[in-house]
């Protein structure tokens, strides 16, 4: 779909299209609860039967995501030749790996961690929803330089 074939306004996406989009990307950003407080992470992922996965090491993440409290996991993207941008937005409980069929199955998974260290704990977010939506970015937002543009400027 274009820019120009899309409707003004912001159009809601089925779950088939929210996973097709979830299947597109490797990275997105996983919403806990710590200490009563959001907090976010980057993790990249794989879809895997209806599902989110991914690998980290034991810490604050794993012990978040692992509490009674439901996670969200998000990500997002943007089309330059259509002029469209995206987000998809899973919630539901996260749940360790652990039979032996889930475990073994699991290291055949491509799913490969970027940073250093032990990451064995593989984390699966059951979703009970599964939400997301599509818009047409304004002629023109893209190419102004924005506040947080200029800082980085500064930065780099």
């Amino acid at each position: 779909m274009t820019a120009m074939q899309m409707p003004e306004g912001i159009e809601n996406l089925s779950s088939s299209e929210c996973w097709e989009l979830f299947r597109s990307t490797d990275v997105g950003r996983l919403a806990v609860v710590v200490d009563g407080h959001p907090d976010l992470f980057p993790i990249n992922y794989v879809v895997d039967h209806g599902s989110i996965v991914f690998r980290t090491a034991r810490g604050t993440k794993l012990d978040a995501a692992l509490s009674d409290a439901k996670v969200a996991f998000e990500t997002d993207g943007y089309r330059p030749a259509s002029n469209i941008a995206w987000s998809v937005v899973v919630k539901g409980p996260a749940e360790r790996l652990s039979s032996i069929e889930d475990v073994l199955g699991s290291t055949l998974l491509p799913l490969f961690p970027w940073q250093a260290g032990e990451k064995n704990n593989f984390v699966r977010i059951v979703p009970d929803e599964v939400t997301g939506r599509r818009f047409r970015v304004q002629t023109g937002s893209r190419r102004s330089q924005g506040l947080s543009d200029a800082r980085r400027l500064n930065v780099e």
